[in-house]
Protein backbone atom coordinates (compact mmCIF):
# COMPACT_ATOMS: atom_id res chain seq x y z
CA UNK A 1 0.00 0.00 0.00
CA UNK A 2 1.13 3.37 -0.71
CA UNK A 3 0.63 6.40 1.10
CA UNK A 4 -0.27 9.51 -0.55
CA UNK A 5 2.04 12.00 0.92
CA UNK A 6 0.20 14.83 -1.51
CA UNK A 7 -3.65 15.65 -0.10
CA UNK A 8 -5.76 17.85 -1.87
CA UNK A 9 -8.19 20.56 -0.16
CA UNK A 10 -7.90 22.92 2.27
CA UNK A 11 -6.94 21.38 6.10
CA UNK A 12 -9.63 22.15 9.23
CA UNK A 13 -7.38 25.12 10.54
CA UNK A 14 -7.11 26.77 7.31
CA UNK A 15 -10.88 27.02 7.07
CA UNK A 16 -11.16 28.44 10.60
CA UNK A 17 -8.58 31.28 10.05
CA UNK A 18 -10.70 31.93 6.64
CA UNK A 19 -13.79 32.13 8.72
CA UNK A 20 -11.91 34.34 11.26
CA UNK A 21 -11.34 36.82 9.22
CA UNK A 22 -14.44 36.85 7.09
CA UNK A 23 -16.47 36.96 10.68
CA UNK A 24 -13.85 40.22 11.45
CA UNK A 25 -14.71 42.17 8.40
CA UNK A 26 -18.68 41.31 8.65
CA UNK A 27 -18.44 42.93 12.17
CA UNK A 28 -16.67 45.97 10.77
CA UNK A 29 -19.36 46.51 8.11
CA UNK A 30 -22.05 46.43 10.48
CA UNK A 31 -20.83 49.04 12.84
CA UNK A 32 -19.51 51.12 8.85
CA UNK A 33 -24.01 50.21 9.11
CA UNK A 34 -25.12 51.69 12.04
CA UNK A 35 -23.21 54.83 11.57
CA UNK A 36 -23.96 55.73 8.13
CA UNK A 37 -27.78 54.92 9.09
CA UNK A 38 -27.67 57.47 11.79
CA UNK A 39 -25.53 60.10 9.66
CA UNK A 40 -28.50 59.62 6.95
CA UNK A 41 -31.44 59.95 9.58
CA UNK A 42 -29.30 62.93 10.42
CA UNK A 43 -28.76 64.79 7.35
CA UNK A 44 -32.71 64.53 6.83
CA UNK A 45 -33.33 65.96 9.87
CA UNK A 46 -31.29 68.62 9.28
CA UNK A 47 -32.81 68.93 5.39
CA UNK A 48 -36.38 69.12 7.03
CA UNK A 49 -35.81 72.11 9.22
CA UNK A 50 -34.05 74.39 6.33
CA UNK A 51 -37.41 73.47 4.91
CA UNK A 52 -39.62 74.47 7.24
CA UNK A 53 -36.91 77.88 7.92
CA UNK A 54 -37.23 78.74 4.11
CA UNK A 55 -41.03 78.17 4.40
CA UNK A 56 -41.11 80.44 6.91
CA UNK A 57 -38.96 82.92 5.37
CA UNK A 58 -40.59 82.81 2.28
CA UNK A 59 -44.05 83.73 3.67
CA UNK A 60 -42.54 86.57 6.14
CA UNK A 61 -41.48 87.79 2.50
CA UNK A 62 -44.95 88.28 1.05
CA UNK A 63 -46.34 89.62 4.13
CA UNK A 64 -46.98 93.60 4.23
CA UNK A 65 -44.65 95.20 5.79
CA UNK A 66 -46.45 96.21 9.13
CA UNK A 67 -47.40 92.74 9.42
CA UNK A 68 -44.16 90.84 9.40
CA UNK A 69 -43.61 90.72 13.47
CA UNK A 70 -42.07 87.92 15.42
CA UNK A 71 -43.69 84.52 16.66
CA UNK A 72 -43.06 80.90 16.76
CA UNK A 73 -44.47 78.12 16.33
CA UNK A 74 -44.24 73.94 16.41
CA UNK A 75 -44.55 71.64 13.26
CA UNK A 76 -44.30 67.73 13.34
CA UNK A 77 -42.19 66.39 10.57
CA UNK A 78 -42.97 63.60 7.99
CA UNK A 79 -40.53 61.56 10.19
CA UNK A 80 -42.83 62.45 13.68
CA UNK A 81 -39.82 64.48 14.81
CA UNK A 82 -40.90 67.48 16.20
CA UNK A 83 -39.77 71.13 15.55
CA UNK A 84 -39.71 74.73 17.38
CA UNK A 85 -39.32 77.33 14.95
CA UNK A 86 -38.82 80.84 15.80
CA UNK A 87 -38.23 84.11 14.27
CA UNK A 88 -37.35 87.25 15.00
CA UNK A 89 -37.88 91.09 13.46
CA UNK A 90 -35.52 93.67 13.71
CA UNK A 91 -36.53 96.69 12.23
CA UNK A 92 -33.45 98.76 10.64
CA UNK A 93 -34.55 102.13 8.63
CA UNK A 94 -35.75 100.30 5.51
CA UNK A 95 -34.46 97.25 6.13
CA UNK A 96 -35.90 94.09 8.48
CA UNK A 97 -33.61 91.50 10.07
CA UNK A 98 -35.20 88.44 10.31
CA UNK A 99 -33.51 85.39 12.06
CA UNK A 100 -35.17 81.78 12.17
CA UNK A 101 -33.83 79.42 14.51
CA UNK A 102 -35.38 75.89 14.29
CA UNK A 103 -35.15 73.61 17.19
CA UNK A 104 -35.74 69.66 17.41
CA UNK A 105 -34.78 66.48 18.95
CA UNK A 106 -33.67 63.31 17.92
CA UNK A 107 -31.85 62.22 21.04
CA UNK A 108 -29.41 64.89 21.06
CA UNK A 109 -30.84 68.87 20.79
CA UNK A 110 -30.25 70.24 17.31
CA UNK A 111 -30.72 73.77 16.31
CA UNK A 112 -30.19 75.44 13.07
CA UNK A 113 -30.60 79.43 12.08
CA UNK A 114 -31.56 81.32 8.81
CA UNK A 115 -30.90 85.25 8.51
CA UNK A 116 -32.44 87.35 5.74
CA UNK A 117 -32.50 90.60 5.38
CA UNK A 118 -36.00 92.37 3.69
CA UNK A 119 -36.37 95.90 2.19
CA UNK A 120 -39.34 97.87 2.16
Amino acid sequence: MKYLTKSDGFTLIEILVALIIISVSLLALAGLMVTTTKNNSFGNHMTEATTFGQDKLEELRVTQWDYILKGGDNIIGCTGINYTRNWDVGTNENLKTITIKINWNDKINHSISLLSVISQ
